[in-house]
């Protein structure tokens, strides 16, 4: 499968994902996605001149199957002489167990080990079907252009190498090379939300309406960050460090760069939109056009919101 190789080195070169002599974290689950990823980034880190170090989590939710997947990662360090981490997550509160709680540990995890091992990067497996899931996930909770754009290819010290990549190609390549894999029961089920889209959703638009909806999606996902890439880089005009705003200015503006001026600031103080709802931005902007004379102040999220004449002023607490 030299092809699906020759496409990744290709994305990398267009996307820039990385330079020579970066190092880089690989969070690898054992399913098929990262196993293929590892195995094409250890045939080709010698030409780019990157390291990689492995970084896998075992939430212990499956018992056996859970260990079983361990000893696939520390086989597969093994194979490819790649030094490795491995966290064994605490016993998890029944709150814990949802797609949000598990991703946070796991990120919160390869960003630890990153910065204590001095590395560039953390490459994720996600791909083109991924893509798709997560952009009706976004879809039927409610989302702007933000969360309609998808992920990324590059988002701060997180690439994504296969998001163009079909999981049909993934499986053909790991079938070709004999490689060995673990398969997560749960995917099967209709436990979590994203489970649902990928089992039933999809499956019947590719029968009824398009078989080539995931390509589709991830061409139209682009295009949309292109375009939100775009109003969100005009909207850093209206404001220097996002802690103080001129109401009258912006309400002047397009609404749809008026809520990317509210939302870039927030992403200035917050260093992210997760958790940002669209009550907390009809909150800020009821707070922005009320003609109440007295001083004004929203709480959410870790930042405090405050009007204060034709002014407004957005501090982390």
């Amino acid at each position: 499968m030299k092809n699906l190789i020759k496409k990744i080195q290709n994305e990398a070169y267009l996307n820039q994902f990385w330079k020579r002599g970066d190092k880089i974290i690989v969070g690898v689950s054992g399913g098929p996605d990262s196993v293929c990823l590892l195995d094409i980034l250890a045939k080709i880190k010698e030409k780019f001149g990157i390291e990689l170090h492995i970084a896998h989590v075992n939430y212990g939710l499956r018992g056996k199957d859970s260990e079983k997947d361990e000893k696939l990662i520390q086989a597969l360090a093994e194979k490819y002489q790649i030094s490795l981490s491995i966290l064994k997550s605490e016993k998890l509160r029944a709150n814990q167990i949802n797609e949000n709680s598990l991703r946070n540990i796991r990120y919160d995890f390869f960003e630890k080990i990153r910065k204590e091992l001095g590395y560039d990067l953390i490459t994720v497996a996600h791909n083109q079907d991924d893509q798709a899931e997560t952009f009706f996930l976004h879809l039927l909770r409610g989302a702007g252009l933000q969360g309609l754009s998808g992920m990324k290819y590059k988002s701060g010290k997180i690439i994504r190498p296969l998001l163009r990549i079909s999981r049909k190609e993934i499986s053909e390549y790991l079938k070709n090379e004999k490689l060995k894999y673990r398969m997560d029961k749960t995917n099967k089920t209709d436990k979590f939300f994203r489970n649902k889209i990928r089992n039933k959703l999809i499956p019947q638009i590719e029968k009824n309406f398009n078989p080539n909806i995931k390509k589709i999606i991830a061409d139209s996902t682009l295009n949309i960050a292109e375009d939100l890439s775009f109003i969100a880089e005009l909207s850093k005009k209206y404001f220097t460090d996002g802690k103080e705003i001129k109401i009258s200015r912006i309400l002047k503006l397009h609404p749809a760069l008026q809520k990317r001026i509210i939302l870039e600031a927030i992403r200035k103080q917050r260093e992210s939109l997760e958790n940002i709802e669209s009550t907390h931005i009809k909150e800020i902007f009821k707070i922005m056009r009320s003609n109440k004379s007295k001083s004004q102040t929203f709480l959410f999220q870790g930042l405090k919101i405050t009007r204060r004449g034709d002014k407004l002023f957005m501090l982390k607490q």
